[in-house]
């Protein structure tokens, strides 16, 4: 009896960590977002307010702002880390003599703190002594004293850069171990039919990655609708609220407002929203499957 109680003993530590460092704080703040806490007033949650926090987020002009923030930096970002990195795995996947020395290299980006990436491309933009913006500037007469991280769709860019240029790596690798399990007789049967590598890569390639790339796709998303170090030490969600995401929103409500139930309102919409994404894909992704076994 006691033996096969013992994996269950064993497992208790665990489900302390867990119940204390996840479950716990989730059901914390999901109370939370019905009540009203301001911590300059209160050290503890005031009365419960229903779904007020909710319904005024719905109307609030910068909670909306950055929701389309979140949406255009998703979006652009999601699209360009998938395909540079599915180009990337497609160029790599031929081996050459630098074969090993440019996976090594391309992983470095990914090895970087999300924080040290921001503030190193806040320097390298920087108009006075920054070494991309002086390159650019070189390369480019006109470009020459841009304000890079003043003016709105150039700091959205910015921003977009360097988390593509932080994520493409892992995708990259992502999509290579895709294409290591589609069989090679297939492109060489293609080939000798006279296939073009065009068409080899979208109607043999693509089809077969189509569930690698919607797992990659459904990772990116995720991650970038929770960007945040980027935004602190890249743009502060300047110029202006120009990329003020809603993570940074959600940051500046609860720890700069110190609204903690408007804040804890506003990470469960965030929540709700990356769910809603993740089973959007995942029954997309099981729907293809199923005409395909069809």
């Amino acid at each position: 009896m006691q033996d096969r109680l013992l994996p269950y003993w064993l497992l208790i530590p665990a489900f302390v960590i867990v119940l204390a460092t996840t479950i716990y704080p989730l059901a914390y703040s999901f109370v939370t977002s019905f009540r009203a806490w301001d911590l300059t007033q209160s050290r503890r949650p005031e009365g419960f307010v229903g779904f007020e926090n909710y319904i005024y987020a719905a109307s609030e002009e910068q909670f909306l702002n950055s929701l389309w923030v979140t949406f255009i930096f998703v979006v652009t970002s999601v699209a360009l880390t998938v395909v540079l990195a599915m180009a990337l795995a497609l160029l790599l996947r031929r081996k050459g003599p630098m074969h090993t020395f440019t996976r090594i290299v391309l992983i470095l980006p990914f090895a970087m703190s999300p924080a040290l990436i921001g503030v190193s491309y806040r320097f390298m933009f920087n108009p006075e002594f920054g070494v991309l913006a002086k390159g650019l500037g070189a390369i480019f007469p006109a470009l020459e004293g841009v304000p890079w991280l003043a003016d709105p769709q150039l700091a959205m860019g910015i921003l977009v850069l360097t988390d593509v240029w932080h994520w493409t790596p892992y995708m990259t690798f992502m999509c290579l171990g895709g294409l290591a399990s589609i069989p090679r007789e297939t492109e060489e049967a293609a080939r000798i039919d006279g296939a073009s590598n065009l068409r080899i890569v979208f109607g043999i390639i693509l089809p077969q990655m189509k569930g690698v790339i919607a797992v990659m796709a459904v990772l990116k998303t995720i991650f970038a609708l929770k960007m945040f170090d980027q935004v602190v030490t890249l743009t502060g969600g300047g110029p202006g609220t120009s990329t003020e995401t809603l993570a940074y929103f959600i940051f500046n409500v609860g720890f700069r407002w110190f609204d903690m139930g408007y804040a804890s309102a506003l990470a469960w919409i965030l929540t709700a929203i990356m769910m809603f994404i993740s089973i959007w894909y995942v029954r997309m992704l099981l729907s293809e499957k199923k005409m395909a076994t069809a």
